[in-house]
Formats: structure tokens, sequence, C-alpha cells
């Protein structure tokens, strides 16, 4: 019989192998101090158009309603820092997640492939794979595994490292040695919240009104920009960077290795006039199977046009 450390020392050095920056594991309860915070978010519409968070409310605090006898939440992150920026510094900016390939699909199949080795290992096992696409709260696991703790601007941070990753989890039935929280290392800094360009973080940090979040409304917003934006975007045309590019934990961002999340080899160098005559065609080619596909064609025409007005 493998003992519980010797598995948990396998798994954790196979997702190295399989390019995951970092693993923890949790053990799989249902999340009562994270219910009540959720309720009181929800409650407070900050959560905007968004209403697919209000579904399934129950399975996103009890991983066994999503694997019935789960015992273990596998948290782990996976690297998606690119050092290089959109040559033309005048021109619409999109978040550095976006730069390559839609992360979801093939950080899935890594994740399918780590639960076959479990498999492997151990013998039959039973779980499923997440990546930002289930009602799981994936930070709050990743938190209460000891991957990081979660910054003041709401985004999970790892010492060392920083917030440029994305998160990922297996939940599995089966019983492993659990890792536990960290402490949180932000302290009496506030630029994340100073340097929000339409003051969506609490005054106090921790809270995010997603409604006013610049990733939402150039993402997840499907209605025409609100006026009371005008001229506060920072000319970010898909997502936001901000609170990132500010927080003095990301001096420890390492490039990632990631073949598939290097942009297109003309992205970085469209400039400005570029983005304003954008064309369908050019659109499909730069983002074949990217994220930004989210907001078609024409919502990124709109977030563009909504730039121009400033």
């Amino acid at each position: 019989m493998i003992s519980k450390e010797l598995i948990k020392r396998k798994i954790s050095t196979q997702a190295k192998e399989l390019g995951f920056l970092d693993i923890r594991f949790a053990k799989a309860e249902f999340m009562e101090p994270e219910a009540k915070r959720l309720e009181q978010w929800l409650s407070e519409k900050r959560n905007g158009q968004m209403s697919y968070l209000e579904n399934h409310f129950d399975k996103r605090l009890d991983p066994t309603l999503l694997v019935p006898g789960a015992k273990t939440v596998i948290s782990l992150s996976f690297n998606y820092f690119n050092p290089e920026s959109q040559k033309d510094e005048s021109a619409p900016k999109i978040a550095k997640y976006a730069y390559g390939k839609d992360y979801h699909k093939f950080i899935k199949k890594k994740l399918h492939r780590l639960l076959n080795y479990i498999n492997e290992e151990v013998g039959e096992v039973s779980g499923r794979a997440f990546v930002d696409s289930a009602p799981v709260l994936e930070r709050d696991w990743a938190k209460r595994a000891g991957l990081g703790w979660i910054g003041k601007h709401t985004l999970l941070l790892t010492k060392g490292v920083g917030s440029y990753f994305f998160l990922a989890e297996l939940i599995i039935d089966l019983e492993l040695e659990y890792d536990t929280p960290v402490s949180e290392h932000c302290g009496s800094c506030r630029k994340c919240i100073d340097a929000c360009p339409t003051e969506a973080i609490d005054e106090q940090g921790l809270v995010m009104d997603g409604s006013k979040c610049i990733s939402y409304l150039t993402i997840e917003l499907k209605d025409a920009m609100p006026k009371e934006f005008d001229g506060k975007m920072d000319n970010w045309m898909f997502g936001c960077d901000v609170c990132q590019q500010v927080c003095p934990w990301n001096r420890f961002a390492t490039p990632h290795t990631e073949e598939r999340l290097n942009p297109h080899p003309d992205l970085l160098g469209m400039e400005k006039k570029d983005w304003q005559n954008l064309e369908e065609s050019i659109f499909e080619k730069l983002f074949s199977g990217s994220a930004v596909r989210r907001t078609k064609y024409l919502g990124l025409k709109r977030n563009i046009a909504f730039l121009k007005e400033k």
C-alpha cells in the first residue's frame, strides 16, 4: 500500500512535468465562510450581468455535489506571464493572458493526463477536471490549499511568483495529505486599489465590484458600454492588467514556457490605426483559438469605438 505522502509527492512531480507551476492539496468539504461572502457579494449585485454566477450556488460551495464521494481538491497554477508588450503604446490594449491560444482546452487536457496518471499509480480514482468553466470557487480552493493568499485586488498571489497564472483543479475521491493556508503578504500596500481606473476595488481591498471591472466591461457586458466609464478605460479593449502591473509581487514573475500562449506574430506589432480599422478577416487571423473570440468581432469593435470616444 503506497502511503498518502508518497502518492502526493508523485502527483506533484508529475504535475510539474506536465508544465504546471505549482500544486497544493485541500480537504474536500463544504465552504461555509465562503458561502456567506458569496451570498453577500451576489446580493449587492456586484456580479453585474454575470447571472451565471447565481446558478448552482450549492455546487460552488460543496465539491461532493460535483464529484460524489470527493475527498481532495487539488489546486494547480499555470504560468502565463509574457514580458513582451504591444509595441505601439497608444494602441488599444489586450490583457496578457489573452495573447495566445485559449488556455481552457489545453490545460484541461493536462489535467486529464494527470488524472490518468493517478489512476495508473493508485488504482481506480474517480474525479473531474476544472479550468474556470464550472461552478468551482477556484481562487478560494487555491487559498485553502496554500497555493497563495488572496491579494487586495482579489486575485491569488504567490510569494516569489506574483499573480500572472491560471488556476485549475482536480476534484477526486482519494484521500491524501493536505496542505495548509499561507499567511497574506500585502501588508499596508494599496497600489492596486489606488491604480484601478474604474475604482472597482473596495477601499479596504479584498472585494471587487465586478460590474465596474474593465475585464467585465470589455468581455462579459453585452450591452452598450455605460457612459459613466467614458474616459476611464485606460485604453483597454480586452481585459485589464492594471492591478497586476502595479503589484510589487509581480516583479518576481518569470516568462512562461508554453508555446501555445505565445501571440500571433502580427499581434504585438498592430498599431492604433490598425485596431481602429480592424476588419473581421484580420480579427479571425489574429485570434484563431484565442480567448478574445469570447467577445466576438463586433464586441471588440464596440470596445475600440468606445475608446475612440475619449
